[in-house]
């Protein structure tokens, strides 16, 4: 069996920087993107550290957001951690899982929605709420890169019963941070904008921001 215990501080944003898991440049790029409220994704494998980076992201939507928002997470083990005055954490249950929890968020007037991970079908309403009036949200996937990623959002997608959603994929994620768990330590090794999809291609334009090295 395995025990996940729930960090007992959370990690900020110059923490990262200082344990030189990521640039200075790239912690600005991120406080900008909680601050302009865009859609934030971050992949990595396991144990790769994508759920302490959430933590510090959510820490920076708090200090830097409106103290009026509501923030609702949704997840399926209680790992993430809030401290905004108007937050509201949902769980799964044996009646409730992801997808439908995705969709009763919507009745709660929801000003960020975060997923602590997708894993299925409650990826095609989470993107369709970022996309029509709920923006500055975040999520997690398990992916190898940050075009993969997308790619693999766009397959739990499916899993919902529609076809693949390409272009629902690049307008909602607007922003993809890639950590990994490297010999020397959890670095950020992609961090890129999503600036489209090419249909000839099949593929997503992504912007490289700035690299880790």
């Amino acid at each position: 069996f395995v025990i996940r215990k729930r960090p007992s501080a959370i990690y900020t944003l110059e923490d990262y920087v200082r344990a030189e898991i990521m640039h200075e440049a790239q912690a600005e790029v991120l406080r900008a993107a909680v601050r302009d409220r865009q859609n934030l994704l971050i992949a990595g494998g396991t144990t790769s550290g994508k759920t302490t980076l959430a933590n510090a992201l959510i820490a920076e939507m708090v200090r830097l957001g409106d103290p009026a928002e509501r923030i609702v997470i949704l997840e399926d083990t209680r790992e993430l951690q809030c401290s905004a005055r108007n937050a509201v954490q949902l769980h799964t249950g044996d009646v409730a899982d992801l997808t439908r929890l995705t969709r009763i968020t919507m009745r709660l007037r929801p000003d960020r929605i975060i997923i602590g991970e997708v894993r299925g079908g409650e990826a095609l309403a989470l993107l369709k709420a970022w996309n029509t009036g709920h923006p500055g949200g975040l999520t997690t996937v398990h992916a190898n890169s940050a075009p993969a990623a997308l790619m693999r959002l766009d397959i739990l997608i499916q899993e919902a019963g529609v076809p693949p959603q390409p272009r629902l994929v690049a307008e909602a994620v607007d922003l993809v941070v890639f950590i990994a768990r490297t010999p020397d330590g959890r670095r950020v090794r992609e961090l890129a904008a999503v600036t489209g999809y090419d249909p000839a291609t099949g593929s997503y334009h992504l912007a490289p921001i700035t690299s880790a090295g």
